[in-house]
């Protein structure tokens, strides 16, 4: 599973990379406006920090002819690899159409809450289907299952597209569908780092240091020997 970082702040994605295997950073309208100002002059900061890797942007235009021109425009701006992002509804399945027919631009189909949008995304030519975990289980049906089924019918019916799950509220989310075989989600920094806190392994490794500094010396390590 690739993982890739659902903010825009651009010291925490910095973070991201610093300590974690990061693959990209997907960002949305609510994300841009927690910073406010121009959008490009946020996502251009991205692009630069994180180079080649993919970087998901959302197009706002209400209609497919609209969408279209964003779209191009998007890319113009932040070059190779960067996703477009579509909410999967009928102007939108239109615009894909559209740009899968016309253009190289990849585009990534985003508000996914059933398999139907997903399959019919799918079928237009989309490179992934974001489904939102947790805002479908807040709708009262089971995100998780909706995003295998999602992977079971691609699947099944030899579809290119792949799953980019989003919307998590706690690791385990993550690991379920990572075990399943997702392809790829997209995690919030906070639950980045979560993955790996622990207080018992926190626990485990000063143990480890203190034992090896009782006989070696404090603040000795394994250079200071030959």
């Amino acid at each position: 599973m690739r993982l890739l970082i659902d903010d825009a702040h651009i010291e925490l994605i910095n973070k991201a990379y610093e300590f974690y295997p990061v693959d990209g950073v997907t960002t949305n309208p609510t994300i841009l406006s927690k910073i406010g100002g121009n959008p490009f002059d946020t996502l251009k900061s991205i692009r630069k920090l994180i180079g080649d890797d993919e970087l998901h942007v959302q197009a706002v235009s209400r209609k497919a002819e609209d969408i279209v021109e964003e779209a191009k425009y998007i890319i113009n701006i932040l070059g190779g690899n960067t996703y477009v992002k579509i909410p999967a509804i009928p102007e939108g399945f239109k615009a894909m159409k559209m740009l899968d027919c016309s253009t190289q631009i990849l585009y990534t189909a985003t508000a996914i809450y059933t398999p139907m949008q997903a399959y019919l995304a799918a079928e237009c030519g989309a490179a992934y289907v974001a489904p939102y975990v947790n805002r479908i289980d807040n709708m009262g049906f089971n995100g998780l299952e909706i995003t295998k089924q999602i992977q079971d019918i691609f699947e099944n019916n030899e579809m290119e597209t792949e799953v980019l799950a989003a919307s998590f509220k706690n690791s385990q989310q993550v690991l379920e569908l990572c075990e399943y075989g997702i392809t790829a989600a997209t995690v919030s920094p906070d639950l980045l780092v979560a993955f790996a806190k622990n207080s018992a392994i926190d626990e485990a490794v000063e143990t480890f240091i203190e034992d090896f500094e009782s006989f070696a010396g404090k603040g000795k390590t394994m250079r200071d020997f030959k």
